[in-house]
């Protein structure tokens, strides 16, 4: 890294730290609305922020995963919602970089990196739930243009973004695996959003329906028509779950620390052994969160930095494994954590401390991209994976003999 890519992301983790009072400030009244936390997405534009993954060439930070991690799980110890607002928008935007055309590049990253362009992500779909490699619906046109209508019961902020990455089946006639993605400008649209988004947590990302329809070149066309399979393993399913975990890590590392000075503000006459093995079990399952996110991150920027395929047994069992375990694990550190915060100073909506929310937005996290799918997919994998590669690969020898 040279010295002004070095201040280029020294300049966003400042930005970064110099925001989180306004997400502080907005965070209850945007769950208690359910509402888009407009000023504080705003204000992540005017600073940067939302260029974080884009290259220097383009007026980004050149940021990478790594920095995604670190900033998403920052943002979320403020408000959990606005974290994943954005950490979605910074995962579209590293599938472009990755895999979008010289000329889709040079049209939109700029944009993004000025803040003009927020990015939601349309990859569900009625009739397949979530299994984000198939398709539906499917784009209609030539060589040129790209032709589509299509329907998604959830986007993430979709009324405000200016710009989407859609997913469908690459033709009238192809199978239901060939999937393209591409880019598709409001400009380009016509869009309706439907239904609401009143749910027990994570109220402020607003996931509303939509329908769109419309036409984009072929230029917008993200990866090979029909081959979305390859971007979604090598960016938009490592980008999602690391950034959702430390995420839901930033939320459950938070909800820690607020406990601990609501403790410790009681004084000693109040505490007691049962209290301090719940701090103890809770602190145990934050660390473990953090430190397989840490493994999982360097091998997938390891991998990046050798131009090695993510598509490997053991890498795919691995993100898998984070993503369930963060999951599961913050939402149980936070569960105890209201045990010891009690019911007047933690399970009220009006308690001193932000708990309440927290619970509710980490009941969402085994939801979203269904735990139940990851774990049958990696008892399949795990099947073909017979020398158990663990992370780090260097902490136990493999004996390399065939089970």
């Amino acid at each position: 890294m040279t010295e002004i890519q070095s201040d280029a992301i020294a300049a966003a983790y400042r930005e970064a730290r110099s925001v989180l009072p306004v997400l502080r400030a907005q965070a209850a009244a945007t769950d208690s609305s359910a509402r888009f936390p407009d000023e504080a997405v705003q204000l992540l534009r005017a600073n940067g922020l939302m260029g974080l993954l884009v290259p220097q060439e383009y007026g980004g930070s050149g940021g990478d995963l790594g920095d995604l991690i670190a900033l998403a799980g920052m943002l979320a110890s403020a408000c959990s919602s606005t974290a994943m607002i954005w950490a979605m928008h910074c995962q579209q935007i590293d599938c472009i970089v990755q895999f979008g055309s010289q000329h889709l590049r040079d049209e939109l990253l700029p944009r993004v990196a000025s803040g003009e362009v927020y990015l939601a992500s349309i990859t569900s779909e009625p009739g397949k739930g979530g299994h984000l490699l198939s398709g539906r619906a499917a784009v209609e046109g030539d060589a040129e243009n790209l032709r589509f209508e299509r329907e998604t019961p959830i986007v993430t902020g979709g009324a405000h973004a200016e710009g989407f990455l859609v997913t469908m089946r690459e033709s009238p006639d192809a199978a239901d695996h060939r999937v393209t993605l591409f880019y598709a400008d409001r400009q380009q649209l016509s869009l309706e959003s439907f239904g609401t988004w009143d749910t027990l947590g994570m109220r402020g990302t607003e996931s509303q329906g939509m329908r769109l329809g419309g036409s984009v070149p072929a230029h917008q066309v993200i990866g090979e028509p029909g081959e979305f399979k390859r971007v979604a393993i090598e960016s938009m399913i490592p980008a999602g779950h690391l950034a959702w975990s430390a995420i839901w890590l930033g939320t459950a590392r938070g909800a820690l620390s607020n406990v601990l000075t609501l403790v410790r503000s009681r004084g000693k006459a109040r505490h007691s052994e049962l209290m301090a093995e719940r701090i103890a079990r809770a602190r145990i399952d934050i660390e473990l969160v953090a430190a397989y996110l840490g493994v999982v991150r360097d091998e997938v920027l390891v991998r990046r930095r050798d131009k090695t395929s993510l598509s490997s047994t053991s890498t795919q069992i691995h993100l898998n494994n984070l993503k369930v375990v963060a999951s599961e694990m913050t939402f149980r550190a936070v569960d105890r954590l209201l045990e010891v915060a009690g019911l007047f100073s933690g399970y009220k909506k009006d308690s001193v401390i932000q708990i309440e929310r927290n619970f509710r937005d980490l009941r969402s996290a085994s939801l979203n991209y269904s735990n139940d799918r990851l774990l049958t997919m990696n008892g399949a994998l795990t099947l073909l994976d017979r020398t158990v590669t663990l992370l780090p690969e260097s902490l136990i020898a493999s004996s390399e003999t065939d089970i």
